[in-house]
This record gives structure tokens, sequence and C-alpha cells, in this order.
């Protein structure tokens, strides 16, 4: 709810459109049972619990108000959903950049472009060697995703996975099923495992395809070497394996993709904690896939933290001390 807070703050600020608002909708067919994803057993069933412990308005909708309501998503009796009219989609590139003006005119100094070699304490400081020189601080905190198993040393990033996901835009034959109006962002939890489960957006971006995409959490990869070209056989397996007989008005043809990276735990949880090496060294990582929406309210409360002042969200609401 803080990042929730945060972003609008920036969006005043920037005076830009950082986060459109479609609803979403968590759907869980028969066959999936108590589904695993993101890590979590029992996802539906604790969307729900959490829900309802913390007030967060929410609906339950069984298989024919998801067909009257979202003709896009053809769902099979016995289905179940989970809908949550104020959840939405943020435009991360946008963010970013409107984050790193703020910052600027906050007196801070970007250095873009910059690879980092190293971070260690050295004396009563922390150095950062980088390709171009070396930098000294009294604190850092390292956000470094896929590369902080090589950065955050090995009592650290002992553990860290970094997995390759794949990420589809498939032709809309009927595009205004898809529109934000009519088309909430959504999860389809449709079989046992990870693997059985897919999630979407409607047509937000200007791209003429709806965005898909599943989560793999077994092949790990190296994030300087990561094959960023998307073959045809694996845009047609998540067609076949989930969006056939699931969306309405999709073609099997792509027109777009891109590859990201995961760096996550064994228990697809938050990583947050010292340097092994020096309390001076903040390392945050890994957030499994889920930090962004949580970066706002995250970064507020390291900051807080580095400047000696109480976080005014407790760091231990992401991740416990490990």
């Amino acid at each position: 709810m803080r990042s929730h807070q945060l972003w609008r703050e920036l969006e005043a600020a920037s005076g830009e459109s950082l986060y459109r608002r479609t609803g979403g909708l968590i759907i869980a067919s028969e066959a999936a049972g108590p589904n695993a994803f993101h890590g979590q057993a029992g996802f539906f069933g604790q969307t729900i619990a959490l829900a309802q412990r913390f007030g967060i308005a929410h609906e339950l909708l069984d298989a024919a108000a998801i067909r009257e309501r979202f003709p896009a998503f053809l769902a099979a009796d016995g289905d179940r959903g989970y809908l949550e009219a104020d959840a939405g989609v943020l435009f991360p590139e946008r963010i970013v950049a409107a984050q790193l003006r703020q910052a600027e005119r906050h007196g801070a100094v970007l250095r873009l472009g910059e690879r980092v070699l190293s971070i260690a304490p050295e004396g009563g400081a922390v150095t950062v060697r980088t390709e171009r020189g070396r930098i000294s601080a009294a604190r850092v905190i390292v956000c470094a995703g896929a590369w902080m198993p090589a950065l955050g040393g090995a009592g650290f990033g002992a553990g860290l996975r970094v997995l390759r996901q794949v990420l589809l835009w498939y032709r809309a034959t009927e595009p205004a099923l898809y529109a934000p109006e009519r088309c909430p962002v959504f999860i389809w939890l449709h079989a046992t495992s990870a693997a059985g489960a897919m999630y979407g957006f409607p047509m937000i971006d200007g791209v003429a395809g709806v965005k898909a995409a599943t989560e793999q959490d077994t092949l790990e990869c190296e994030p300087d070497r990561v094959e960023r070209t998307v073959s045809d056989a694996e845009a047609g397996a998540v067609f076949e394996r989930h969006l056939r007989g699931r969306l309405r008005g999709l073609a099997p043809e792509v027109v777009r993709s891109a590859t990201c990276l995961y760096t996550s735990t064994a228990d697809a949880t938050f990583r947050i904690g010292a340097h092994p090496d020096s309390d001076a060294i903040t390392l945050v990582s890994a957030c499994s896939g889920h930090g962004f929406k949580h970066s706002a309210a995250l970064g507020e409360a390291l900051a807080q933290q580095a400047l000696g002042q109480l976080p005014e969200l407790a760091l231990d609401a992401f991740a416990a001390p490990r």
C-alpha cells in the first residue's frame, strides 16, 4: 500500500501517467488444486486469506461470472476467480525515468552505463571499483539484480539463482476483448505446479498483441551470457500449453518477444541484509521476480535506514533477517 501511495506522489510530481487501473483477476482451475505460483503453495487461497486479513476490497467469481464479465477468458465450469478492482498496470520504463529525474533534482549524481567490478570495505569506508575508476562512500546500498550472486559475496550470493524468463505478445484477432477497459491483468493457475500457471496483460503498451508469460524455475543462466532471442519453439509451446482454449481471440503468431531475468531464492522471497564483511554495505536482492511493484516503499525504507532514521516501513516486512 505504501508503494502505491509513493507511485501516486511520483506521478503527480512527474506529470506523467505511471499507473493504469485495470483490475486484477486470478483464475484457479479445478485441476490446479493448491497450485504453487511465485514460490508460494496454495497461491489462490493465500491471496483470498490475505485480502480478508488486510481489508483489501475484492470479489470472488464463479466461472459463469468470469465469462460474462470478461469474455476474453474461456473459464471452464468449476473454475474460480478472485477479482481485485484496484489492481492495475505500472509502466516501469516511465517510472524509472521519472525517478532518475527526481533524484537529480534532489542532488543525486547519476553514473549510467558504468559497469561495477567490485564492492568491498576498505578502512572505515566502502570502495566501489568500476570500469572507470574508484568511488569511496560511507554507506553503499547494492541493488544489482541478476549480478548480485557475483557482487554480494559467497556468504550472501549462495543460494541465489538467476532464471531466464520469456515474455511474448501474441497477435489479437479480437483486440476489443483485450482493451484495458474490458480486460484486467490476470494470472491463470491451471495445473498443480509453477509450470502450470501463466499471466498476462490487457493491450495497454502500444503493441498489437496480448502480452503473456509463464515462470520457469528450473533452468539457471549467467546474466552476461543469457540467450536473449526467443525461439519459435518456445513461443509455440507457451501458446499450446497455456493459452489455447483459455484465451479467446488470439492467434499463435508472435508480434513481439523479450526475455527478463529473475534472481530468486529457494522460497521465492526477498533477501535483504548486510554484506558478510561489512555492515556499511546493504545488499538488496533477490526479489524473486516481484520486486518492482514493492520497490518504492522498499527504497524509501532503505534510504531512511542509511540516513540513521527509523524506517517508516520495517524492512522485515519484505524479508526476514538471514
